[in-house]
């Protein structure tokens, strides 16, 4: 773990070991990969320094040292409209932050004037709690799918963390309840994905599609209900793959009319119940649950 800390709008580094052969500049370009225009920023503020002292940017990291990077500037491109939505914020530090989606709620706007999205909730806490920072979505999740979004709250570790799902370093772990008894406990569906010519919000299996992966576990049979929970992890992202995918294999989500399943619930039963990263600044690991939300539960008990 890197130890890290705030002091007005700049973040303290105590230099670890394992940088000790970096100058600053290697620390910016090849180890974080920083944006070229932040990288730039940083240059020309003049405000990066070592134990207070401004240093040349060839200046090699020791150990102990205290690196200081005006990184907390406020850095929002585009200001979110603040709502408040009661959102339940699962994870926060200086850097990232994880909330927990509820049913029947898009996780940004589609339209200028919609300001009831997950995103307009979260920037609302964040003016509530005296924070004027950035917010950006890392990924989505569906309208009526509940549970954990990740969210950046600076420019260094949004870019930092849009590497690393593109890279498949992001673990993100669904519930689904679906139709039928599965037989299998375990497998993977992999099964290009395309958009369906016929409808315009609908997904379906397709050899000119994109490729998909879901791989998925089974947690629990119902025989008295004819449904089966499975975990599920993705190794892509393509909209709906879930539901696709479990929908081509004869077991649509329960509630998930779109895809063939029986009006059960009044959504599909797709949970984001986990996330898992490193994170990118700190570099401890990070595992997130959120709880389920529906109220009535649609979830059994777990």
């Amino acid at each position: 773990m890197i130890h890290t800390s705030k002091k007005a709008n700049h973040l303290l580094i105590e230099v670890p070991e394992k940088w000790s052969k970096l100058t600053i500049e290697d620390l910016f370009k090849q180890y974080w990969q920083a944006p070229k225009k932040l990288i730039h920023e940083w240059r020309m503020s003049k405000e990066v320094t070592i134990n207070n002292e401004q240093m040349p940017w060839s200046t090699k990291l020791v150990k102990g040292d205290e690196l200081s990077i005006p990184l907390f500037t406020d850095n929002a491109t585009e200001k979110v409209p603040p709502t408040n939505l009661h959102i339940s914020i699962l994870y926060e530090d200086d850097h990232i932050l994880i909330a927990n989606k509820p049913a029947q709620m898009d996780t940004h706007p589609s339209q200028e004037h919609d300001h009831k999205t997950l995103i307009n909730g979260v920037a609302y806490y964040l003016q509530q709690t005296g924070q004027n920072c950035m917010i950006k979505h890392i990924h989505r999740l569906d309208k009526d799918t509940t549970g954990a979004v990740l969210f950046a709250k600076n420019r260094l570790s949004g870019s930092m963390l849009d590497k690393m799902l593109e890279e498949r370093k992001i673990k993100r772990t669904y519930y689904a309840l679906v139709e039928g008894i599965m037989k299998l406990n375990q497998g993977t569906i992999q099964e290009k994905i395309g958009r369906d010519r016929h409808h315009a919000t609908r997904r379906r299996v397709s050899p000119t599609g994109q490729t998909a992966r879901t791989n998925y576990q089974v947690l629990q049979r119902y025989p008295d209900q004819n449904r089966t929970l499975v975990s599920c992890t993705l190794e892509s992202g393509r909209t709906h793959q879930i539901r696709v995918h479990f929908s081509h294999i004869h077991h649509p989500l329960a509630g998930d009319t779109l895809y063939g399943g029986k009006r059960t619930f009044p959504r599909q039963a797709l949970h984001a119940r986990k996330i898992e990263l490193i994170h990118p600044i700190t570099e401890e690991k990070i595992v997130c649950i959120a709880p389920f939300l529906d109220k009535p539960a649609i979830f059994p008990h777990i």
